[in-house]
């Protein structure tokens, strides 16, 4: 099959001659079209109240995207709660740990990362399984990383801060594209919303990640391009081994071998990311001290709210009585 024109479902690069897809324009001179199919809109303050979440109660954040560190910054601010110094982030990539920057001075906190994949983070995270982890997300289905999070019996809570809105696609003609690029059950979601025949259409669906590839199946979809995989780890790697005629891995991995790759050996994330972050605290007593103050003041504020929910509720009964 030959391929002229790819629909991705991602925002346009701000600089293409920089991003994955160069290559594939370069080299084969293909024509692509970059489109978002949804848009992703914060919670409000009073609707986030409404999960009884609280931010100061947990001593770790877990940020599995760029969009979860704006919406987290963003309702601290308009709840008023103040993120304290010592708050530990955990990032799924490097890319997305300094994103952060845009929020907090890099240097003078404690940050983690791992290479690219959630697997490769547990890694991290087993090291600092004392902590009361914060998941911000969406409010699509994180089975791929709550499943994660529970086999390896963390404390989180999950705290769904943002929701996707498909967007109006009618303006697409996808006869006209010879691929269709997905990559997340949103973007599905999306497609299946303004083309309820698109199964009929006898599209070419490249797709990205685990979850996607399930909506795809769910929806009747046939998926004909799968990444990540041992040979095509990105999606335009994937591409371009299809426009090659190269058979695809089979199965999909959900993150890289922690053996010798190319020869040489890989190092672990978690030594990156040691090396990469440096403890606040040199006095381990002490850092244990302000976490159990921490603990007893977030139990005290619950308290206090207990009993003003209490008060009014008698308050209220006590009027109605007149």
């Amino acid at each position: 099959m030959k391929v002229k024109k790819i629909l991705i479902s991602q925002p346009e690069p701000a600089d293409l001659e920089k991003s994955p897809y160069k290559n594939l324009v370069s080299k084969y001179g293909i024509d692509i079209t970059f489109f978002k199919f949804f848009d992703v809109v914060g919670l409000t303050a009073s609707e986030f109240r409404k999960s009884r979440v609280h931010l100061a109660e947990h001593s770790a954040v877990i940020f599995n995207s760029k969009n979860s560190i704006d919406h987290y910054f963003r309702l601290a601010k308009e709840l008023r709660e103040v993120i304290p110094d010592t708050m530990k982030y955990f990032c799924t990539s490097e890319a997305i740990a300094l994103y952060l920057q845009n929020y907090i001075q890099y240097r003078k906190r404690k940050i983690f990362f791992g290479t690219q994949y959630f697997a490769d983070l547990i890694e991290i995270l087993n090291k600092h399984r004392e902590e009361t982890f914060l998941f911000p997300c969406s409010d699509e289905k994180q089975t791929e990383y709550t499943k994660l999070l529970d086999k390896h019996k963390f404390k989180y809570t999950k705290a769904v801060m943002y929701t996707s809105v498909p967007k109006d696609l009618t303006h697409l003609n996808l006869k006209n594209f010879d691929v269709v690029c997905l990559f997340s059950p949103i973007g599905v979601r999306a497609l299946i919303k303004n083309f309820p025949k698109a199964a009929d259409m006898n599209l070419t669906i490249a797709a990205f990640g685990s979850s996607t590839h399930s909506a795809l199946k769910s929806n009747g979809l046939k998926l004909t391009i799968g990444a990540p995989t041992k040979t095509s780890p990105s999606m335009a790697m994937a591409i371009e081994n299809f426009i090659e005629g190269r058979g695809q891995d089979e199965a999909v991995i959900s993150r890289p071998s922690s053996s010798k790759r190319d020869g040489h050996p890989s190092r672990s994330s978690a030594t990156s990311a040691v090396k990469k972050t440096k403890s606040v605290f040199a006095n381990k007593a002490k850092y244990k001290q302000l976490q159990e103050e921490r603990k007893a003041q977030a139990a005290a504020r619950r308290a206090e709210r207990q009993a003003a929910k209490e008060a009014k509720a008698a308050a209220e009964a006590k009027a109605e009585d007149k």
